[in-house]
């Protein structure tokens, strides 16, 4: 299978459906911001982090893939076909979970921190407004429009992020600086 097709030169796109639409559709943007969530965490990953961390990230970037399948999916057809590209309410435990376990180990929040650390802490603090910039743009394609178990894991997953970036610091040694 070649990399390029050739079908995309005009500046459109196919959605899972077959439909062809612009490369600039806002379901084309909502998506292709996941796909910028998934290069970042893959970027922290590759920073060096502990392999629990590592094999959180590697989870959540495969959980991405989901994600903008569902997105490029509006006709809800390619979900009952092919498992790894649907979300449950297990996969949204999963990320409270993990929350709540790395939390555990965190000096409680008192303050608003800034951003920084390491260089994968920094990256997962960049992740996390990658994380609801997508958000927004899901949001803006409107509420029948998005699966709404994928507004629900992604509003968690960037709380997730936010706390793997303290944790990531944490576990360095790299203090956090408050505001």
């Amino acid at each position: 299978m070649k990399i390029y097709t050739k079908t995309g030169d005009h500046g459109e796109t196919g959605l899972f459906d077959g439909t062809r639409v612009s490369k600039a559709d806002p379901r084309v943007d909502a998506y292709g911001e996941v796909d910028e969530l998934n290069a970042w965490l893959g970027l922290a990953r590759a920073e060096g982090v502990d392999q629990e961390l590592a094999d959180m990230l590697e989870r959540l970037q495969r959980d991405l893939f989901a994600v903008g399948a569902m997105l490029a999916d509006p006709g809800h057809r390619i979900a009952a076909r092919v498992d790894k590209a649907l979300l449950a309410d297990s996969d949204i435990a999963r990320l409270e979970t993990w929350i709540d376990d790395l939390e555990a180990a965190l000096p409680p929040l008192r303050r608003f921190i800034l951003a920084g650390g390491t260089p994968a802490g920094g990256s997962l603090h960049l992740a996390r407004t990658v994380c609801r910039r997508a958000e927004r743009r899901m949001i803006a394609l409107g509420t029948d429009a998005v699966d709404p178990i994928v507004l629900i894991y992604v509003n968690r997953l960037s709380d997730l992020l936010f706390v793997m970036a303290r944790s990531v610091n944490a576990r360095a040694g790299a203090p956090e600086t408050e505001w």
